[in-house]
């Protein structure tokens, strides 16, 4: 799950980074609301948080804008503007949630999950396919009700899959997904990732669609 972090408080906006990733975020981080509108108007994110009061150009507009364009990406309004009127105004113009600093992180995280799941039309976090089961907020996979050790980026590109299911993820959603601004990405690390969760549940689960990316196909009833 990739998700743009537009916060121009250093502190916040680092701390935030570094307890996101390890809940299997990639995170890239932005501190103006200029560079916001421009990433998410280029870029495919799965979620965004989004500061209202920012350099440039206020998190508001960059929301109504970003709606104006017709972007739906899920976007979490995380401000200290406490009046009822700020959140009605951020709720009606677009954000999907509003979560008022200062804040705890369980929360946060529970919040993201609320959103991802609306937005693949679940009501549960748990991502069940057959005989495997994807947990996000345990970060656990089971498979024939054994628990599968993944690392963290086997986990996460199998959660891109599963959330995708009959739908070919391209090969540069996964990798976006997975690398954050500025991070190396080997030429053959997806195939590598790809070849480890096969051998570790089962060869026939990702389907590769050549030139294209991947898929996991929806289960025959």
């Amino acid at each position: 799950m990739r998700i743009l972090l537009v916060e121009d408080d250093a502190m916040l906006g680092e701390t935030l980074q570094s307890a996101l990733e390890p809940q299997g975020y990639t995170v890239d981080w932005l501190t103006d609301g200029q560079q916001a509108l421009h990433a998410i108007s280029d870029q495919h994110f799965d979620l965004v948080i989004l500061d209202l009061g920012l350099p440039r150009l206020d998190g508001m507009t960059v929301l109504q804008n970003v709606r104006n364009k017709g972007i739906q990406t899920p976007v979490l309004i995380l401000t200290a503007r406490d009046t009822i009127a700020d959140r009605v105004k951020g709720l009606d113009t677009g954000a999907d949630d509003y979560l008022l600093k200062p804040f705890d992180l369980a929360e946060l995280n529970a919040r993201l999950r609320a959103l991802t799941r609306r937005a693949h039309g679940r009501a549960n976090s748990q991502i069940v396919y057959g005989s495997l089961s994807l947990d996000p907020q345990s970060q656990q996979v089971f498979y024939q009700q054994q628990e599968v050790s993944l690392h963290r980026r086997e986990f996460m590109v199998l959660h891109q899959l599963l959330e995708h299911v009959g739908k070919v993820v391209t090969r540069q959603q996964l990798e976006q997904s997975l690398y954050g601004w500025g991070e190396d990405i080997e030429s053959n690390a997806l195939e590598v990732h790809i070849h480890h969760l096969r051998k570790k549940l089962y060869p026939e689960l990702i389907k590769t669609i050549r030139g294209v990316g991947y898929i996991i196909q929806e289960q025959q009833p």
